[in-house]
């Protein structure tokens, strides 16, 4: 008898909601984040690699990432990677060493964060309402298909509807936290 796995869609959101958290990670607020750069790709030995695989990546005060970079080589490719992303930080060359200071943010900057940040939370909500579209399509065929009841169905929809609820709340309080961090002086 195949029926509907609840865990599955289960499954999915909260990767949804991990790869939320991932995201918001690499957002700048007025705090140093070593997750910040986890978007920037160094190009050496012939690949494009995170700075975490070429160094050492620590923050030592709020306002201060270190990068203690492995091979002397590479500490030009990291500064100059660093300098072309979108963090507008402009890291400072000790020996092997890299450090950037993170600025306080101006009040306009928070709020074109704030704008960032709320799109990211859409597209997580939205990607969280297909995936409760793509389990009721599949609850609907396995109706159709007679593999289960109509009571079966409505159980299933109620708990696929109820893990999208609880999903998009977690977003929003996840966004909610996030502005707040954003927007505190």
């Amino acid at each position: 008898m195949n029926t509907f796995n609840t865990n599955e869609a289960s499954q999915k959101m909260k990767k949804t909601i991990e790869s939320l958290k991932k995201d918001l990670g690499t957002l700048r607020t007025g705090r140093a984040n070593a997750s910040m750069l986890d978007l920037i790709r160094v190009d050496v030995y012939g690949q494009k690699m995170p700075i975490n695989q070429l160094a050492t990546v620590t923050v030592p005060e709020p306002r201060t990432i270190s990068i203690q970079v492995w091979d002397k080589n590479n500490v030009k490719l990291v500064d100059t990677e660093i300098q072309k992303s979108n963090l507008s930080v402009n890291p400072q060359v000790d020996g092997q060493i890299v450090r950037i200071h993170i600025p306080q943010l101006t009040e306009e900057r928070r709020k074109e964060i704030t704008k960032v940040l709320k799109n990211i939370g859409e597209k997580s909500k939205v990607s969280i309402r297909n995936i409760r579209r793509e389990c009721n399509d599949n609850i609907k065929n396995l109706l159709k298909d007679k593999k289960i009841s109509e009571d079966e169905r409505k159980s299933f929809e109620e708990d696929v509807q109820k893990s999208t609820d609880d999903n998009i709340s977690l977003i929003e309080k996840i966004l909610s936290e996030k502005e707040k961090e954003i927007l505190t002086l």
